[in-house]
């Protein structure tokens, strides 16, 4: 945990840096396929320290997270060996069943909700390459699923700047699940409707 911590802050100092952006773009890929920090810490800071280009940061953040998912993907597909010792970092032979039952039964949704939430993204990205998920929908429901995680943050941040970030740090996972609700009944209605 203290490592973990000590990732926390070393990633939180590159926003006080002229490489901020670009790193936030190492960090999202890194983090889509096996680094333990989220982009999200580098993202909200960086935003906060110029809110005007909160969306920019988001895009940065994105297409970095998607490029890294895609990484995740091969990595899963290619390199078993490799991707199952990241994996198994993660989560344990249990919850690897539980995915891989997710996987066959909500592929698509699956990786979309491990795209928005606090569930480790990368699980997904290495276990969609390994059960050989449909590239194309892996990617778009990747770049929705980021997409929209980078973009509500940077949203609250751009609207409300620094008050903000006490709030998201506070009620993220329950903001996440409330958006995941949301999703679903989405769905569910145009589902019914069509």
């Amino acid at each position: 945990m203290r490592l973990l911590k000590r990732l926390y802050g070393w990633v939180l100092n590159w926003a006080n840096t002229p490489y901020g952006t670009p790193a936030l773009f190492v960090l999202a890929f890194t983090e889509a396929s096996f680094f333990p920090v989220p982009p999200d810490v580098l993202l909200i800071s960086l935003g906060l320290s110029k809110p005007k280009n909160a969306f920019y940061y988001a895009t940065i953040c994105t297409i970095g997270s998607v490029l890294g998912g895609i990484f995740g993907y091969f990595l899963g597909l290619n390199f078993w060996e490799l991707a199952k010792n990241i994996l198994f970092f993660y989560i344990d032979y249990d919850k690897f069943i539980m995915v891989k039952n997710y996987f066959i039964k909500y592929e698509a949704w699956a990786i979309g909700i491990a795209g928005f939430t606090p569930i480790p993204y990368k699980v997904f990205t290495i276990l969609a390459g390994f059960f050989q998920s449909n590239f194309l929908i892996f990617v778009f429901m990747s770049v929705i699923s980021r997409g929209a995680r980078f973009f509500i943050l940077s949203s609250l941040i751009y609207k409300f700047g620094f008050p903000i970030r006490a709030f998201i740090d506070k009620y993220f996972n329950l903001l996440t699940w409330i958006f995941i609700v949301v999703v679903i009944c989405v769905f569910l209605l145009v589902k019914y409707i069509f």
